[in-house]
């Protein structure tokens, strides 16, 4: 939010979506993988883009992030009208093979949580629950933000997708639970109910983005002698901004002449 300088709808909206981003990439489990998350509704907010690593580290960026407040009702920000629904989200996973694998959906709701689960059960035939929730204080900072991801392997007899169903529809939203303090492993118990829950490990997660200035003079040397020679010849800094932390490269007419070199 702060790098983004993300208004209030706009920063729900992006929590909710890095959220998911950061379980679907972790759940990979392939080195070096990557996934990410493309939405477009057709709401104020333009677009959403989030790519996870496939330990959960997630970096993105929205189209638009000063978003008027549109609320459900007084102090609920509606989500789904920021997103919108005239549109869809698009997964695209990278397991490091010739071809990534794409899939893409309609949006449902432009809720996240429930366009998440409807990806997985339209896409992957997947029987998916998502649950996303962000709360933003009134300063605009982000007070709690969170979620679950739960998947039922094959043959889960209806015992336990009706037990599942009560428990998620007993513990309710998930942002009042984050506001109560609730840990993600008691979110899971409130979840879960008798059937219990076993942890099988934690991992920690951040917003990290992987730009360098190696990285973007490759891509400046990808654009071509042509195009490089043209802003070399303006004789003025060129600044490269990277969408995803907001940090800028600066790029004097030298340094186009060396990477002209390098050519």
């Amino acid at each position: 939010a702060r790098i983004h300088d993300t208004t209030a709808n706009a920063t729900a909206a992006f929590g909710r979506c890095l959220t998911a981003a950061s379980l679907m990439g972790n759940m990979q489990k392939v080195e070096n993988g990557s996934m990410t998350m493309q939405i477009k509704g057709g709401g104020p907010i333009g677009g959403i883009t989030c790519v996870s690593d496939s330990v959960g580290n997630v970096r993105g960026y929205v189209l638009e992030p000063h978003v008027p407040l549109l609320e459900k009702y007084p102090g609920k920000l509606d989500v789904g009208a920021t997103v919108g629904v005239s549109g869809t989200m698009t997964i695209i996973r990278d397991l490091q093979m010739k071809e990534p694998y794409i899939g893409s959906i309609e949006l449902l709701t432009g809720e996240i949580g429930d366009d998440v689960t409807a990806y997985y059960v339209q896409s992957e035939q997947i029987p998916t629950a998502c649950a996303l929730g962000v709360l933003v204080d009134r300063d605009q900072s982000v007070k709690v933000a969170g979620g679950y991801l739960i998947q039922l392997l094959p043959g889960a007899p209806d015992e336990i997708i009706d037990k599942l169903e009560a428990g998620i529809k007993r513990a309710g939203a998930v942002t009042p639970m984050l506001e109560a303090g609730m840990t993600p492993e008691e979110i899971l118990g409130q979840v879960c109910g008798d059937l219990g829950v076993l942890f099988m490990g934690t991992q920690e997660v951040s917003y990290k983005c992987y730009c360098s200035r190696e990285r973007v003079e490759a891509a400046l040397i990808s654009l071509g002698r042509k195009e490089l020679t043209e802003i070399m010849a303006e004789g003025k800094t060129f600044p490269v901004e990277c969408q995803f932390c907001d940090t800028i490269y600066s790029f004097t007419p030298e340094d186009i002449r060396e990477l002209l070199e390098n050519l």
